[in-house]
């Protein structure tokens, strides 16, 4: 049956700002850029979808894949696996790049979480995989 997430999509207005965002500040490995529609991320064991809001609300033209049109309005949230000693990392990071910390806290469990977000306004969270005992 169902084995784990393969991968997980978050929507964007920006394309380029979402690249620099998750390339060059997140560090994460570029799988592939699309024109404007869509830049793929390599994210541990699964990969992470930022697509173009405006791009694929569109049906699919005759000589491409047959994926449904897909989309959201408003932020979505996404959460990254980061081991305790890397969450002061990312802080750091994430401020010197001017971008704010909404929340880090430690929920009752003790594992830590972090919350920030990415240029969209999408909310982002770093934490610690015992969050779900994992």
């Amino acid at each position: 049956m169902i084995d784990g997430i393969l991968e997980t999509a978050l929507y964007v207005d920006d394309l380029d700002a979402a690249e620099s965002f998750y390339g060059s500040l997140l560090g994460l490995e570029k799988v592939l850029r699309a024109g404007n529609r869509h830049v793929f991320y390599r994210c541990g064991r699964g990969i992470l979808l930022i697509f173009n809001r405006s791009e694929t609300i569109k049906p699919p033209s005759p000589d491409a894949l047959p994926v449904p049109p897909h989309g959201t309005t408003g932020a979505g949230h996404a959460c990254f696996r980061v081991n305790a000693e890397a969450i002061d990392l990312i802080v750091e990071k994430l401020n010197k790049a001017g971008i704010s910390i909404e929340s880090d806290f430690r929920w009752p469990n003790g594992a830590r979480s972090i919350y920030f977000r990415d240029p969209a306004g999408n909310s982002l969270e770093c934490a610690e995989p015992k969050l779900w005992s994992l």
